[in-house]
C-alpha cells in the first residue's frame, strides 16, 4: 500500500497536466476561431469564459489573452502553474515514477519557462498548444510503457479521468446552457462555433466518422457526453474513473464497495442509461452541474479513503 504523501502527489500530478492540456486545447480553438470571423462570437465568449477569462471582444486583446490563459503564473489553472506543480509533485515522488517520466515532464516545464522568457511568443499560440498538448501526450505514452501498472498507476489515472470528465461537463455545460441573466439572450451559435467545440475537444474527425460532417448541438452533446468509446467523453472518462477506484481498492486490500467507488459507479450508471433527448429537453444546465457536483464528491471520497483518512482507520484496517 502506498503513502498517502505519495498517492497525494501522483493524482495531483495527472490532474494538473490533464488542466493543463485542457487549457491549451481551449485557447487553441478560440485564437483560431476569432481569426477566421468577423464578428464577436458566441463560442469564442463560452471558451474564454471556460477558463476564468474575460471574453476576446477585441482583435487586438487576443495575444494577450492567450499568453495569461498560458503563462501568468499567478492564476491557477493557467498552463505555466499547472506543469509547475505536477513537477513539483513529480519530484518529490521520483523513486515512484521512472527516470523517464521525470526526464519528459521536467523537459515540459523547462520548455515552457523559455517560451515564457521569449517576447515572441505571443504571435505563436498554437505552437505553445502542440508544444503543451504533444509534451503531455508523450508523458502519458511513457508513463504507460514504463511504469508498472500497479496501485501508483492507478492513482495516476483516476486524477486524469476525474479532472477530465468535470473540466468536459463544465465546458459543455457553457455551450448548451442559457445565460445566468434572465433579461440577457445567449448568443446563438452556430455551426463553425460547434465545430469549434469539437475541435477544442479532438473530437472533429471522431465525430464525423460516427456521425458524418451534419454537426448538430444535439448530436455534439451525445458524442461528448454519452458516447463510450471515444476517450474525452465524460461517458468514458466515468467509466475509466470507476475501473482505476476499484483496481486501488484491490491494492489496498480494501473490499470494492467504497464510498469512491460506489460514488463512480452511479455517475457511470447514469450516463450508461441516458438519453440525450431527455437532457436536453428538461435542463441540461442541471444536469451537467450535476456531473461536476459528482465528480467533486468523488474526489472528495477518494481524498477521504486513501490519502487524508484518519489514523484511527488505518490502524483497524
Amino acid at each position: 500500500m502506498l503513502l498517502s504523501r505519495v498517492a497525494d502527489s501522483l493524482y495531483w500530478i495527472s490532474r494538473y497536466l490533464e488542466r493543463a492540456e485542457h487549457t491549451a486545447r481551449l485557447v487553441d480553438g478560440a485564437v483560431d476561431l476569432r481569426l477566421g470571423r468577423q464578428s464577436t462570437s458566441g463560442a469564442i465568449e463560452r471558451l474564454y469564459g471556460s477558463l476564468g477569462l474575460p471574453p476576446a471582444a477585441v482583435e487586438g486583446q487576443i495575444a494577450s489573452f492567450a499568453d495569461a490563459a498560458y503563462f501568468d503564473a499567478s492564476n491557477r489553472n493557467s498552463v505555466i502553474a499547472c506543469i509547475t506543480a505536477a513537477r513539483e509533485n513529480a519530484r518529490q515522488v521520483r523513486e515512484e515514477i521512472s527516470s523517464d517520466m521525470w526526464q519528459q515532464l521536467n523537459g515540459l516545464f523547462l520548455r515552457l519557462k523559455q517560451m515564457r522568457a521569449d517576447k515572441s511568443r505571443v504571435a505563436r499560440t498554437h505552437f505553445v498548444s502542440r508544444v503543451v498538448i504533444e509534451g503531455v501526450h508523450l508523458f502519458q505514452g511513457i508513463t504507460d510503457a514504463t511504469m508498472a501498472h500497479g496501485e501508483g498507476w492507478q492513482y495516476l489515472q483516476a486524477g486524469r479521468f476525474i479532472e477530465r470528465a468535470g473540466s468536459t461537463a463544465a465546458l459543455l455545460d457553457l455551450f448548451l446552457s442559457d445565460t445566468s441573466d434572465p433579461a440577457e439572450m445567449p448568443t446563438p451559435l452556430d455551426q463553425v462555433e460547434w465545430v469549434a467545440l469539437l475541435r477544442s475537444c479532438s473530437a472533429l474527425e471522431a465525430y464525423c466518422r460516427h456521425y458524418t460532417a451534419d454537426v448538430r448541438s444535439e448530436r455534439v452533446a451525445e458524442f461528448l457526453l454519452l458516447n463510450a468509446e471515444f476517450p474525452r467523453s465524460v461517458r468514458f472518462a466515468a467509466s475509466a474513473t470507476e475501473s482505476a477506484l476499484l483496481a486501488m481498492a484491490q491494492h489496498s486490500g480494501r473490499r470494492p464497495g467504497g464510498r469512491p467507488e460506489r460514488l463512480a459507479g452511479r455517475l457511470h450508471a447514469s450516463l450508461d442509461y441516458a438519453q440525450v433527448d431527455e437532457i436536453l429537453g428538461d435542463n441540461p444546465h442541471a444536469y451537467l452541474t450535476g456531473i461536476s457536483r459528482q465528480c467533486a464528491q468523488i474526489h472528495a471520497a477518494l481524498y477521504q479513503t486513501y490519502i487524508a483518512y484518519p489514523i484511527e482507520s488505518a490502524l483497524s484496517a
